[in-house]
């Protein structure tokens, strides 16, 4: 059964948002050529919030993934670049990507947050506010 990893992160200066947006199309190319790579996409939202979902083959092929580079490296970096993040995985029968309402929906019940230096109060209580889908601002790398 497919293994789906769904993040949400928030930038918490503007400094750091090259630097970020960077890194994460870097390692949206990444995740999707991946061994066991399904699925990838990405979505901004206001205030800084960036939402990843992906779909893999199995759990190992979406670890062996989160360790290589680019992934590996920058993610050490959140810790500083963030201050939320949280994550949350599942399996499912078939390989599509959830709509950004399923991946909230199961962030609020089955996420977990994800250590950061310099925690918001919403990272703190993990309060996670429904992504605003208006804008439009996804991309699914193929």
């Amino acid at each position: 059964m497919p293994f789906v990893s769904v993040t949400r992160l928030r930038v918490r200066s503007w400094s750091y948002l090259p630097a970020f947006v960077v890194a994460t199309a870097r390692i949206a190319w990444q995740a999707r050529k991946a061994d066991g790579s399904l699925a990838v996409k990405i979505f901004r939202e206001r205030r800084n919030a960036f939402w990843t979902t992906t779909s893999w083959e199995s759990e190992a092929a979406m670890k062996k993934f989160m360790l290589a580079k680019p992934h590996g490296p920058a993610m050490r970096k959140l810790l500083n670049w963030c201050d939320e993040a949280a994550i949350v995985h599942w399996t499912q029968p078939g390989a599509e990507l959830p709509s950004w309402p399923e991946a909230h929906r199961r962030m609020q019940l089955q996420g977990r947050p994800s250590k950061v230096n310099y925690p918001s109060p919403a990272q703190s209580s993990f309060t996670i506010v429904e992504p605003d889908t208006s804008a439009k601002s996804e991309l699914r790398i193929k």
